[in-house]
Formats: C-alpha cells, structure tokens, sequence
C-alpha cells in the first residue's frame, strides 16, 4: 500500500503540472486531430473510400504513430530531463519517496495521457462514421503495450541520452521521425517497396501500426497478427526492463554529484 500511495501521489503530481502549464496537453491533443483529419480526407480522396472507412484506417496509424509517440516518448523524456535540471531527484533522495514508487509514478501518469488520446482520437474518428471492427479487449492490449513501449523507451533515452531539455526535441526527431514514416504512421506500407518493407520488420512501431490497423479498421483476429502481436510483445516487456535499469543507474549517478 506504501508504493501504491506514494506511486499515485507522484502520478498526481506530474499530471496537475501539466495540467497547470496547459501547453503541452493542448499541442499533444492539436498535433494528432490534426494528423488524423488530414489522413482521412487524403485517403478518402486519394484512395476513393468512403469517409468512414478512411477515418477507420486512420485512427490506428495516427494514435501510434503521432499520439502515443510524441505524448509517451517525448513526454517521459521530458519530465526526466526537466525533474533532472530542476534537482527534484535529488529531493527525492531527502525525502522517503521510494525511487520504485517514482519511476511508476511516471510511468503511470504518461500512460494515462495516452489512454485520454486514445479516447480523443477514436471519439473525432465515430464523428465521421469510423468504428472499431474488431475486438475491443485486443485493441485495447496492443494500445498498452505500445505505451509501456514508448514509456520504456522514454526512460532510455531521458536518463542515458539526454541532459538537458533542449535535447530533446533533436533526440525525438533523429530518432523518431524516420521510424515514425518507416512504420507506416503516416504512409501506409502497402505503398513501400519491397526493400523498405524487409527493413520495417525491425521497427517497433511498424508492428504497432499494422497490428491495431489490422485489429481496428479490418476487424481481424489474434491469429492474423500474431508476428506482429509477439514482436510488440516482447519489445515491450524488454523496453520497461531496459527503462527500469537506465532508471536505477541514473539514481546511482545522481547520487554520486
């Protein structure tokens, strides 16, 4: 019960200073409507689907690819980097906080933001006719995985690569653009060529995409995805294993100056 308080204290806390600052929330909620209403009437017209079922392929690739990446990823990135240059770590270290219950902490908070984008962006994708064909208990496993994902990697890239808040824009781009486009976020990968594609099969967020794709927008079932379901499986328990370790070794570093 300790953790879980001081897990949900730290979750709380995070969330009421976004909350507070407005921005980030606003630009992580214009950035994929944004995306999703292009996409959907580029594909109405360009594929010459009816509006729903443009809207329907849509969603997916949007939430993964410009919702959860930017709001999971950058955000955890983010909160590290800014608790870093604003010493609150090294108040943790003063206080009985465990450093368990902060990494949770953080973990937890981001995964709500992605469930509220989530919730945004199929609720703007039912307003043009668009439904989840496929089962909800499915889509809604291949959506947390893909936050546990990003949010494991997050941890990486806040504690390993990035010191200071201006690296994280350029950290985010170098790295995450070309995936974003290689995992078909914003073109589908029916429209790659042969050779593009060999090389998705090694990008995590091609397996996101082309599972809910599949789950959401074509109604199909475990077995039609199972590739990429066990690869998003697997990269996600290693990423918050990686992130939990990056974690404990920049507690160890940050005790040390």
């Amino acid at each position: 019960m300790k953790y879980w308080r001081e897990t949900l204290a730290v979750t709380r806390r995070i969330l009421t200073e976004l909350l507070r600052r407005r921005r980030s929330l606003i630009f992580w909620s214009i950035f994929p409507i944004s995306v999703l209403i292009l996409s959907g009437f580029i594909l109405a017209e360009r594929a010459e689907l009816p509006i729903a079922d443009a809207f329907a392929y849509s969603a997916p690739s949007t939430l993964v690819g410009a919702a959860l990446f930017f709001s999971c990823l950058g955000g955890t990135v983010s909160t590290i980097v800014a608790e870093r240059e604003q010493q609150t770590l090294k108040r943790l270290f003063l206080s009985p906080l465990s450093g368990t219950s902060y990494f949770f902490g953080i973990f937890l908070a981001h995964s709500f933001i992605g469930i509220g984008q989530t919730i945004l962006i199929y609720t703007i994708a039912a307003f043009w006719g668009a439904t989840f064909r496929g089962a909800i208990l499915l889509g809604i496993i291949i959506i947390l995985l893909s936050i546990a994902a990003y949010v494991g990697l997050g941890f990486i890239f806040g504690t390993q690569l990035a010191r200071r808040i201006e690296d994280v824009n350029a950290l985010v781009a170098a790295f995450g653009v070309p995936l974003l486009i290689l995992g078909g976020a914003f073109l589908p990968a029916s429209l790659f060529p042969k050779s593009l594609v060999n090389i998705a099969q090694y990008n995590p967020i091609y397996h996101m995409n082309e599972a809910l794709v599949a789950v959401s927008s074509q109604g199909e079932d475990i077995n039609k995805i199972m590739p990429h379901f066990v690869f998003l499986l697997v990269f996600a328990l290693v990423m918050v294993v990686a992130g939990w370790l990056s974690y404990k070794r920049m507690l160890i570093v940050e005790r040390r100056l």
